[in-house]
């Protein structure tokens, strides 16, 4: 198992009342959370860099908004991790063998880079709903907030990548 998921009970604080079976559960999802942003990150920038053609402008923007909110987002599912008292995913090593999201060279054809981009938001909306529901039947209610706003952002981009490529 990953480093992010071998945290001890002794480890996290008793205070926060949640199960340690039940953090675990949690931490191990926001790990995969955390390495399917970061991933996702470091695509749609590498996008951004490189796209080209007659929509160059409008798609360089809008890779723009969406990699900063993902650095945004794998910094806030992170800490979350290690407010719950588990250690967060940290390298490249760690992210790739957590993540579902596969890594792509950016492409000259902008359409493609898009409908990449709409299928890994819809890709990591499917992972989180689950974990809301772990988090909430724990009474994890700040990991269940956390994560129904990213499913939000993550529709929410897909949609507006959907658009784009009709």
């Amino acid at each position: 198992m990953a480093q992010a998921t071998e945290a001890t009970t002794t480890e996290r604080s008793p205070k926060l009342g949640i199960a340690a079976k039940d953090i675990d559960a949690i931490a191990t999802g926001l790990a995969q959370a955390v390495a399917e942003t970061f991933t996702l990150f470091v695509k749609t920038q590498g996008y951004h860099w490189n796209v080209t053609g007659p929509t160059f402008h409008s798609l360089h923007e809008m890779f723009e908004e969406q990699y900063l909110d993902l650095h945004q987002a794998a910094d806030e599912l992170a800490e979350r991790m290690r407010a719950l008292g588990a250690p967060a995913p940290g390298s490249f090593t760690e992210f790739l063998a957590l993540a579902t999201i596969k890594d792509s060279e950016p492409t000259p054809d902008p359409l493609t880079m898009v409908k990449r981009l709409a299928a890994d938001h819809e890709s990591i909306s499917r992972i989180l709903r689950p974990l809301v529901e772990t988090a909430d039947e724990a009474g994890d209610v700040v990991t269940a907030d956390l994560l129904t706003a990213r499913m939000g952002a993550h529709e929410k981009f897909a949609w507006m990548l959907r658009a784009t490529a009709a």
